[in-house]
């Protein structure tokens, strides 16, 4: 006779009754139990174990006892599962396949007490699914049934139970107000529409020491008493109890419950954090807006977002592939933002001459006034045009693609290569499709060889080099002995994106004559 070690699993949907000394996981307990010891002949024995699921809705496998069941199976700890009825196991055809499975990978199996039936063959296997197909039908007749009735008693102003609102308590099932708290949110309403501001609210209140409302659970766990953030204080402020109403699917309903505040003065909080949202989208409240922020991507497809280093008086903006969470930094990209800025405007200006379309009514200039403007245009200005325009920006290995459209209605590629200035990795456009900004640093290098030159030839000292030592004043000589067109280059931002100032500076072996000096800088 083999032993066969069989484990009960018992399920309730809901945790009501489970607190008697007597209840329904102990009934399927013991009715399963006592199945166990009438096949004692058979070699069946009891694990110690206990598989409860109080509380726990049979439309999935998210389930702790389950869990640990099915884990137990797979390790070969348990022989056969032993259930009240199939529909405590799962009610879903899809997990049940699931669980069979596994149950044939370990070579176990189940039984159900109170339906006999025979997997072996095919008509225990139909028997089987007829009866997961309605354990199935009839969860989900129950589900809809209770979303019907959330949505009449919602549509009717009904509080449909969830944690009570800051300002609120429970009463005979109804939402009464809690006057001290009621006056923290007339204050919290009344000062934001005079802030204007979710961050400045926050501190404010922190200052104050107000705190999020302290709720209880049945388990005893206690949750809230807090500062408020500024994700809690928006959902807060965004929250339509406080004016007497209820929301059910982006609907309002006047609620059975007495508003804290007026619904004009709600309505006022939502234009303003309206408007405040669109402001931020824009750039309206960054001190250092960026224009591509949310419309570029690197060439792996990850989005990327800007940011700034600050060095002497020169702020540095860059684009940075934002990693998901654990991802290394080895793969990242990061490329400064004023060419690819300059080079999309370019191509959006482009398209509008190009595509120029009939104004509309109250449209202030035609696009191809809009093409001349755009580069004049504020930051916030500009991504106006561009997110009303769709536009997107991705970074290839050897190209920048700038699409218009949601559906891609306009595309331009750029030809672009990766060169390295110094320690940075710079973004070069090639083949004259966008004129590069001027290297700062070479134009002042070229200034400051200007500057030695008229000194050391009147020795009359000016005040631009007087500070610098011998040595860097005759390396700073050398330098305004270019080749005019090389210096016309530097002042036009033409130079080979290999010349940097460092370099420039380093050239030990740079030569007098003006082909020798465009050869040995790369410009040939």
């Amino acid at each position: 006779m083999t032993l066969k070690r069989c484990a009960i699993y018992t399920r309730k949907s809901t945790e009501e009754g489970l607190e008697q000394a007597f209840n329904s996981l102990d009934a399927q307990r013991e009715a399963c139990a006592a199945y166990i010891l009438s096949q004692a002949h058979e070699g069946w024995e009891q694990v110690k174990d206990h598989y409860d699921d109080g509380g726990w809705s049979g439309g999935n496998m998210d389930r702790p006892g389950l869990k640990q069941l099915l884990a137990d199976v797979a390790a070969s700890k348990v022989d056969v599962i032993v259930v009240y009825k199939v529909d405590r196991l799962t009610r879903s055809l899809a997990d049940f396949a699931r669980i069979v499975d596994t149950l044939d990978k370990a070579g176990a199996s189940f039984v159900s007490v109170t339906q006999a039936f025979n997997t072996t063959n095919s008509m225990g296997r139909l028997t089987l699914n007829v009866l997961l197909s309605f354990a199935q039908f009839e969860r989900e007749v129950t589900s809809e049934r209770i979303r019907d009735k959330v949505a009449a008693s919602k549509k009717k102003g009904m509080w449909m139970g969830g944690p009570v609102p800051l300002g609120y308590r429970l009463g005979d099932r109804k939402l009464l107000i809690d006057e001290p708290e009621a006056e923290i949110i007339r204050s919290t309403f009344q000062r934001y529409r005079e802030l204007r501001s979710v961050t400045k609210l926050v501190d404010e209140l922190a200052r104050q020491n107000v705190r999020t409302k302290v709720r209880q659970y049945g388990n005893g766990r206690t949750v809230g008493g807090v500062h408020f953030g500024r994700g809690s204080l928006s959902q807060l402020l965004q929250n339509p109890i406080y004016s007497g109403r209820v929301s059910y699917r982006g609907t309002l309903h006047d609620g059975e419950h007495e508003a804290i505040i007026s619904a004009e003065e709600w309505h006022e909080v939502q234009q303003i954090l309206a408007k405040n949202r669109h402001d931020r989208k824009l750039g309206k409240q960054s001190r250092y807006p960026s224009l591509l922020t949310g419309m570029i991507i690197d060439p792996d497809g990850r989005p990327m977002t800007p940011v700034s280093t600050h060095k002497d008086t020169r702020r540095h903006h860059y684009y940075v592939t934002r990693l998901a969470p654990g991802e290394t930094k080895m793969p990242a990209w990061r490329v400064a933002a004023g060419e690819i800025d300059r080079a999309v405007l370019k191509s959006v200006g482009d398209w509008l001459r190009s595509h120029e379309r009939a104004c509309e009514p109250g449209q202030l200039m035609s696009d191809r006034e809009l093409a001349d403007e755009l580069l004049r245009f504020a930051v916030p200005e500009q991504r106006k045009v561009l997110l009303e325009l769709g536009v997107r920006a991705q970074l290839e290995q050897q190209s920048l693609r700038v699409t218009i459209g949601e559906d891609a209605m306009a595309s331009v590629s750029l030809p672009l290569r990766m060169v390295h200035r110094g320690n940075e990795l710079k973004l070069v456009l090639e083949n004259g499709t966008w004129k590069a900004a001027p290297d700062p640093v070479l134009v002042k290098l070229v200034a400051l060889a200007m500057s030695a030159r008229k000194s050391l030839g009147s020795r009359e000292v000016d005040p631009l080099t007087s500070h610098y030592s011998k040595r860097h004043l005759w390396q700073l000589l050398r330098i305004s002995f270019l080749a005019p067109d090389i210096i016309t280059a530097i002042m036009d931002g033409k130079q080979p994106p290999s010349l940097t100032g460092r370099r420039l500076l380093r050239v030990t072996d740079l030569p007098l004559d003006w082909a020798g000096q465009r050869r040995v800088l790369g410009f040939n």
